[in-house]
C-alpha cells in the first residue's frame, strides 16, 4: 500500500524539519510549504495538511477555508501556539480535523495524524458535494440536493418537518447514497445553522480513543495529555453534532454516549466536572443496526435513543429518475475543475446509465463520469466514451515510443483489441511473468501520461493533477518513460 501523502506549512523552517523528520521516520511521505500560498497550490497532491494557524500571506485560516471548498476529502490540522488554543478550536468548529500545540509531544502528534489518515480513508470512499450552486437557476431538487424523483421528494419532506427540531435523526442507506450531504442539510434548514456542525467518521477512530474525541480530556488524563482538549460534544455546543458510521462505536463506549444523549452532560476524560451541552445529534450507518442487536454489537436502548426520526436514503437503482439530473450536475463541475468543455451526453449513452445498477452508487456514477470527462475528445459524451467497469481507459495511440526511444511495432486499427494485445504480450512472452508485468505496466503509463499531457497543453502541473500524482512524482516518471521533451 502506498504510503499517506502529509503535507507541512509552516513558515518555521526549524519546526518543520522536525515534524518531517518525525513523518518520514514513521514511513509517510512529506512535502513542504513555507508560505499559506504554497500550501493552498499543493493541496491537491495530499492526503492530509498540518498547517500553522498564522503564517504571512495567506494564513491557516485561509489554507483551511480552500482545502473545504476544493478539496474537502483533505483533514486539515492546525498548528497552534500555548496560548492560541481558543483560536484553533474555532478553527475545528470551522471545519479543521484536529490542532496541534505547541510545543508538542510525538505521542500526541502520531495519534491525531493516524486519525486524520483513517478520516481521509472514509473521506475518499464517500459521495462527492452533490449540491448544486444555490444561484443555479436549472437546479433541480429541493434544499440543495440534486433530484426530483418520488423518493427524493419524500426525503425532502422529512426533512422540511424536523430539520427545526431538536430530535435526533438516524440516516441509514448504502455506502455512496450521499448521507453526509442529507445531515448538513437538517443543519442548514435549522435555526443551529449560523452555529457549528461537527461531524466525526467514528470508523476512523480508534476505539481506544473515542471516549476522549467524544468527550475530551483533562491535562495528565494518560500519557501525552499536556493539557486540557475539548471533544466533539463540546465543540458541538449550541449546534449539530453529526456521528458517521455511528454502528462501529465500541459497546463499552454506547452506554456513556446514551447518557450524553438523555442528559446532555459528560465528563471529560480524567476530569470530574460535569459539563453541559445543547447539541443537536444526527447519525448515520450502512449497518442494519437491529441485526446488530440481535448479535450484541449494538444496544438495543442506545438504538431506539438514535431512532427517533428514521430517514431512509434510497439507492441510486432505487430512483432511477434522477440519473439524468445527476449527470448533468456532475458534467458541470467536472468541466469546471478538469477545464473542460462537454456540453452534454448522447441519448443512448444516457440509457445506459439509467440501466447500470449502480452498486457503488452515486459516488460509482461520479467516478464513471469524471473518467469519462477526463478522456472524452468530443464535445458530447457518446455510448463508446462510457467504461462502467474500468478503472482505466484505452487511450488508442498509432505508435509508441519505447522507454529508451525505438519505436514499437504499430497496432492494426482493424485488428480486434484482444488479439492486439494478446499480439504485444505474446511478443514479451520470452521473459518472465515478471518483465510482461512491467512493459504492459510501462505501456499504460506512458499512454495516460501523454494523453494527460495533450489534454493540458503540455502543462506538466495540470498533468500531474489530472492523474491525481505530484509534480515532481510526474517529471520522474516522464524521465523514465522518456517523455522529457514533453515537458513545456
Amino acid at each position: 500500500m502506498q504510503p499517506a501523502k502529509i503535507l507541512v506549512a509552516d513558515d518555521e523552517q526549524n519546526l518543520r524539519r522536525v515534524l518531517v523528520a518525525l513523518l518520514r521516520r514513521d514511513g509517510y511521505e512529506v512535502v513542504q510549504a513555507a508560505t499559506g500560498l504554497e500550501a493552498i497550490e499543493r493541496l491537491a497532491e495530499v492526503d492530509v495538511v498540518i498547517t500553522d494557524l498564522r503564517m504571512p500571506g495567506a494564513d491557516g485560516m485561509e489554507v483551511l477555508r480552500t482545502a473545504s471548498k476544493n478539496h474537502p476529502h483533505v483533514p486539515v490540522i492546525m498548528i497552534t501556539a500555548y496560548g492560541s488554543v481558543g483560536q484553533a478550536v474555532e478553527a475545528i468548529k470551522a471545519g479543521a480535523f484536529d490542532y496541534i500545540e505547541k510545543p508538542f509531544e510525538q505521542d500526541s502528534i502520531r495519534s491525531i495524524i493516524g486519525k486524520a489518515i483513517g478520516q481521509a480513508a472514509a473521506n475518499r470512499t464517500a459521495p462527492r458535494q452533490q449540491l448544486y450552486p444555490a444561484s443555479d437557476p436549472e437546479a433541480k431538487g429541493r434544499y440543495g440536493l440534486v433530484g426530483s424523483s418520488p423518493e427524493m421528494n419524500g426525503i425532502f419532506a422529512i426533512i422540511e418537518r424536523v430539520a427545526d427540531t431538536p430530535s435526533t435523526v438516524l440516516i441509514t442507506g448504502e455506502s455512496g447514497t450521499g448521507k453526509e450531504l442529507v445531515a448538513k442539510a437538517l443543519h442548514e434548514q435549522s435555526s443551529r445553522k449560523g452555529e457549528p456542525f461537527i461531524k466525526i467518521n467514528c470508523a476512523a477512530i480508534p476505539k481506544t480513543l473515542m471516549e476522549s474525541e467524544l468527550f475530551g480530556y483533562e491535562k495528565g488524563a494518560f500519557t501525552g495529555a499536556t493539557s486540557s482538549k475539548p471533544g466533539r460534544f463540546e465543540l458541538a455546543d449550541s449546534g449539530t453534532l453529526f456521528l458517521d458510521e455511528i454502528g462501529e462505536i465500541p459497546v463499552e463506549m454506547q452506554v456513556k454516549l446514551l447518557r450524553a444523549i438523555q442528559e446532555s452532560e459528560f465528563e471529560r476524560v480524567g476530569g470530574i466536572k460535569t459539563l453541559k451541552v445543547d447539541v443537536r445529534l444526527i447519525t448515520a450507518t450502512n449497518r442494519d443496526l437491529e441485526q446488530e442487536i440481535k448479535n450484541g454489537n449494538f444496544r438495543e436502548d442506545l438504538y431506539y435513543r438514535l431512532n427517533v426520526v428514521p430517514l431512509q436514503i434510497p439507492a441510486l437503482r432505487l430512483r432511477k429518475g434522477d440519473i439524468p439530473l445527476l449527470v448533468e450536475h456532475i458534467i458541470k463541475k467536472f468541466n469546471e475543475r478538469l477545464k473542460k468543455n462537454i456540453q452534454g451526453i448522447a441519448d443512448d449513452a444516457l440509457a445506459l446509465l439509467e440501466g447500470h445498477s449502480w452498486p457503488g452508487n452515486i459516488r460509482e456514477l461520479e467516478n464513471v463520469l469524471e473518467r469519462t470527462i477526463l478522456f472524452c475528445k468530443g464535445e458530447r459524451i457518446e455510448r463508446v466514451d462510457l467504461q462502467l467497469n474500468s478503472n482505466a481507459p484505452d487511450v488508442p495511440m498509432p505508435s509508441r515510443s519505447t522507454a529508451s526511444g525505438a519505436m514499437a511495432p504499430v497496432v492494426d486499427e482493424d485488428l480486434d483489441e484482444d488479439e492486439a494485445v494478446a499480439g504485444e504480450l505474446a511478443g514479451a512472452a520470452s521473459g518472465s511473468l515478471k518483465d510482461i508485468v512491467r512493459a504492459e505496466t510501462s505501456r499504460v503509463e506512458r499512454e495516460l501520461i501523454i494523453k494527460a499531457l495533450e489534454e493540458t497543453g503540455g502543462n506538466v502541473t495540470q498533468a500531474a493533477r489530472l492523474l491525481k500524482i505530484s509534480r515532481k512524482s510526474l517529471q520522474m516518471k516522464m524521465k523514465e518513460l522518456g517523455l522529457r521533451d514533453k515537458d513545456g
